[in-house]
């Protein structure tokens, strides 16, 4: 029987950005359901779970943080820039955009979606937060410009906030999560026990 993965994330996370291509990959093997779930990770789930924003944690954590993603993109020879131009950014709207499309246009493209977001952020230097960087984004996925504005409806909000607060309640604190039958695995670099409990089933 296959297993559901409750995928949790914030679309300018750049952990989410090392681990997405092969979370995918390890899904698609397991033949397991995934939920896309973006969050309001810095406006809804730090602020609860005692989590701060870059600016506001001490300088060794902010060098640390440097020093470790230049290690995990040489270690998956991922590329990455450490201090992309359009970061930190409000992701509000990619994560909306990411959710209608999950909505409208199914998990695959969901995926294929944020995988584009993730890169543009942190290969690209591409602005998340601009309406024709993310509809430029869609053209190229073969998805619906009109995605755009149904990013803005009332259903697409409901669902970020009460995906959020789900995330709360499942006791993530930090992006990536992995959720599978309430246990969670925190970070790309927890993939591996994400395998291992999928292929237990």
């Amino acid at each position: 029987m296959s297993l559901t993965v409750d995928y949790y994330f914030a679309p300018q996370s750049p952990w989410t950005y090392l681990g997405h291509q092969r979370f995918a990959e390890i899904a698609r093997a397991a033949n397991a359901t995934v939920r896309v779930l973006p969050v309001d990770l810095g406006g809804k789930v730090f602020p609860v779970t005692g989590g701060l924003p870059l600016a506001k944690r001490a300088p060794q954590r902010q060098a640390y943080r440097l020093v470790e993603l230049a290690r995990f993109s040489e270690f998956l020879g991922q590329p990455i820039k450490l201090q992309p131009k359009y970061f930190p950014i409000n992701a509000d709207d990619a994560a909306q955009l990411i959710i209608a499309v999950d909505m409208l246009d199914g998990t695959v493209a969901a995926m294929s979606l944020t995988a584009a977001i993730l890169r543009s952020v942190w290969v690209e230097d591409r602005n998340i937060g601009d309406a024709n960087e993310l509809a430029a984004m869609l053209t190229a996925l073969d998805l619906p410009a009109r995605r755009l504005d149904d990013a803005h409806s009332q259903a697409v909000h409901e669902r970020y906030e009460a995906d959020s607060l789900q995330a709360i309640e499942a006791g993530v604190f930090g992006a990536p999560s992995y959720v599978i039958d309430g246990e969670i695995f925190w970070g790309q670099d927890r993939l591996d026990f994400v395998a291992r409990r999928l292929a237990r089933g």
